[in-house]
Order: structure tokens, then C-alpha cells, then sequence
């Protein structure tokens, strides 16, 4: 082995494999979210995009389902029905 190699000259190569190992999507979070994952990411020095996608794999590894229940405040919740095109438009 060299005890110096010259690697002044090499050429950047980028990695062909990135689009196979992640996808890119458009999500919408709630300002608070965000602002948590970027304290996160100050606190640990690891991107929040990266933190995320930790959160939601850790949460699909384990098959974690959200369990919700909506509030009523009183007020009566009432349900959408699909309409059919044939309906006339007197029985809307």
C-alpha cells in the first residue's frame, strides 16, 4: 500500500440507487410538527426530513395503527351518502 494516494483528479460519481431507496412525496404537517422535528434535529444533528421518515418507518415496522375517536360537542354529526347520477336532481 501507498502511503499517499492523489485523489485530486477523481471524478464525483453520483450513487445510481438514490431513486430506488427513497421516494419523494408532498406532505402537509401542522406548523407544530415541524417546529418539533426541527428542535429534534438541532438537539441530535440529524436532519428532520430524516428524523420523519425514522418516525414513520419505526411506525410501520411495529404495524402501529392510529386509534381515534371523534369528539361530538354536542352538536349531531350526520353522515355523507353517495349519490347516484341517475338520481333526479328534485330527490337531493
Amino acid at each position: 500500500m501507498r502511503k499517499h494516494y492523489n485523489f485530486s483528479n477523481m471524478k464525483a460519481c453520483r450513487n445510481p440507487y438514490v431513486k430506488l431507496l427513497k421516494q419523494s412525496v408532498t406532505i402537509r404537517l401542522d406548523r407544530d410538527t415541524v417546529e418539533y422535528f426541527k428542535a429534534l434535529a438541532v438537539k441530535t444533528g440529524v436532519p428532520y426530513q430524516h428524523l420523519i421518515n425514522l418516525y414513520l418507518r419505526d411506525c410501520a415496522v411495529r404495524q402501529k395503527e392510529l386509534a381515534m375517536r371523534w369528539a361530538v360537542n354536542g352538536r349531531r354529526t350526520t353522515r355523507c351518502t353517495r349519490r347516484s347520477a341517475s338520481q333526479p336532481a328534485s330527490e337531493r
